[in-house]
C-alpha cells in the first residue's frame, strides 16, 4: 500500500497549500486579516459535511471511485487558483479544495484498511496519520520555497507544481486494486455521545481537540502574515518551513514511545501546546525569530500528541457499535476549532494589532487547558475503570484511533 500512502501524502499537501501565499494575496488583492482567515476557515466549513457524507456512504458508492472523484475536484480547485483574478475566485477555489479533501478523507483510511492485513492495522493507521500530517506541513513548505526562490509568477507557479503532484496521484490511484464487497445499501449519518461517557468526552476529548485545532488553525491562517508583519521578515519560505515543523514535526513525534500512558501523554501534550503558543506570541512582542521556531516546535509536539491521544480515546472508550458516532462527534469538535477561532482572531485584528489578537486567543485556549488538566484526575479514574472492565471481558484496548472500529469490519469480511 505504499502507492496509496503516497496518494495520501500528495493529497494532504494540497489542503493547507495556500497558507504561504496569504501575505501575497493580502498585498495583491488588498485583503485584510479577517478576509484571510475567512479564506482559510471556509475550507473547513465545507470539508466537514463532505467528510461525513462520504464517510458514511463511501463503501456503497465504491471507495476507489470516490477517491478518483476527490482528486478530480482537487485538480479543478488548483486550476481555479491558477486562473484566479478576483477574490471571489479564491474563495470558490478554496471551497472546491474543502470538498475535495473532505471527500478524500471520508474514504481514504477505510480503503487503506480494506487492503491491509488485520495484524498490520495499527501500524497502517499510524503511518497513514503520519503521512497526512507530513503532507499538511510539506504543502505550505513547497509553496513558500517556490515563491521565495523561483521568482516567477508567484500567484501561479506554486499551483502548477501542485497540479503536477495531483496529476501524479491520479495516475498512482489507477494502479491500485479495485474495492470489492461494497455495501448493499446507503447508511445514515449518525453522531452522538453515550450517556456513560458524556462528561469524559466533552471534558477530555472534545475540549483538547477543539483547543488544538484552534491554535493550529490560527497558526496556519496567520503565521505567514505574522512572520512578515510582526517579525518583519520578507522571506516567504520561513512561514512554510514553520508550518512544516508544526505539522510534520508533530506527526513524527507521535512515534516517540514515551510516555506510554495516554492520560499522561495528553497532560504533557496540552501543556506543550499552550506553552508553545505563548512563546510564539512573546516572540512577536520582542521580534525574536529563533524564539518563534522554539514556540512552533513545542506547539508541534503538543499538536501531534494531543490529536493522537484524543483520537485514541474516541475509538477506545465507547462500545464497538458506538465508535462511529463518537468519532464523528470528535471530528465535528475538531473542525469547529478550524472555523470559529481563526475568524474571531481576524475580527479582533480590526480593533487590535495582530500579536495582541493572538494573545487574546491564547488566553481563551489557556482557560480550556487549565480546566482539562484539572479534569484529568477524574478522567484518569474513569479511564482506568473502563480499561479494567474491558480487560476482564477480553476486549482489546491497546489499539489507537480507529482500530477498534475497523477490527470488526475485518472480521465481518473474513466471515463472509
Amino acid at each position: 500500500m505504499k502507492r496509496m500512502l503516497l496518494v495520501v501524502l500528495l493529497m494532504s499537501c494540497g489542503a493547507p497549500y495556500i497558507s504561504s501565499l496569504f501575505p501575497v494575496y493580502a498585498e495583491h488583492f488588498n485583503m485584510n486579516n479577517l478576509e484571510i482567515t475567512i479564506l482559510f476557515a471556509i475550507y473547513a466549513l465545507v470539508l466537514l459535511p463532505s467528510l461525513l457524507i462520504t464517510g458514511a456512504n463511501g463503501d456503497y458508492w465504491g471507495q476507489k471511485k470516490v477517491l478518483r472523484f476527490s482528486i478530480l475536484i482537487s485538480i479543478a480547485s488548483t486550476v481555479f487558483f491558477i486562473l484566479s483574478v478576483n477574490i471571489w475566485m479564491l474563495y470558490f477555489a478554496r471551497v472546491l479544495e474543502g470538498i475535495a479533501y473532505g471527500v478524500f478523507t471520508g474514504v481514504a483510511s477505510a480503503y487503506l484498511l480494506k487492503q491491509t492485513a488485520l495484524n498490520k492495522t495499527e501500524s497502517m493507521l499510524k503511518i497513514s496519520g503520519a503521512a497526512t500530517n507530513l503532507g499538511f506541513g510539506l504543502g505550505p513548505a513547497i509553496c513558500g520555497l517556490t515563491i521565495q526562490y523561483l521568482h516567477f509568477a508567484p500567484l501561479r507557479m506554486p499551483f502548477w507544481i501542485l497540479l503536477g503532484m495531483l496529476l501524479f496521484s491520479s495516475i498512482l490511484l489507477e494502479f491500485l486494486p479495485n474495492d470489492d464487497n461494497r455495501s448493499a445499501e446507503k447508511r445514515k449519518i449518525s453522531m452522538g455521545i453515550p450517556k456513560n461517557m458524556t462528561g469524559p468526552f466533552w471534558s477530555f476529548i472534545a475540549l483538547p481537540i477543539f483547543a488544538l485545532f484552534t491554535l493550529a488553525g490560527v497558526a496556519l491562517s496567520l503565521i505567514p502574515l505574522f512572520v512578515r508583519n510582526v517579525m518583519h521578515s520578507s522571506n516567504l519560505s520561513i512561514s512554510g518551513l514553520l508550518i512544516l515543523l508544526l505539522l510534520g514535526g508533530g506527526s513524527m513525534l507521535q512515534f516517540f514511545p514515551w510516555p506510554a500512558h495516554p492520560v499522561v501523554r495528553m497532560r504533557i501534550s496540552i501543556l506543550a501546546l499552550i506553552i508553545g503558543s505563548w512563546i510564539i506570541g512573546y516572540s512577536g512582542e520582542i521580534s525574536n525569530l529563533p524564539l518563534l521556531w522554539v514556540g512552533i516546535l513545542l506547539e508541534g509536539l503538543g499538536s501531534g500528541w494531543t490529536f493522537q491521544a484524543a483520537l485514541r480515546f474516541s475509538g477506545e472508550l465507547p462500545k464497538p457499535e458506538e465508535c462511529t458516532r463518537v468519532i464523528t462527534a470528535f471530528y465535528i469538535c475538531a473542525y469547529a476549532g478550524f472555523i470559529i477561532p481563526p475568524v474571531t482572531v481576524g475580527l479582533l485584528t480590526l480593533v487590535f494589532q495582530l500579536n495582541t489578537s493572538l494573545m487574546i486567543i491564547n488566553a481563551f485556549a489557556s482557560i480550556i487547558i487549565i480546566y482539562v488538566l484539572a479534569y484529568s484526575v477524574r478522567f484518569n479514574r474513569y479511564y482506568a475503570s473502563v480499561v479494567l472492565k474491558e480487560n476482564s471481558s477480553g476486549r482489546i484496548v491497546d489499539a489507537p484511533s480507529f482500530a477498534s472500529v475497523n477490527r470488526s469490519g475485518h472480521r465481518n469480511r473474513e466471515r463472509g
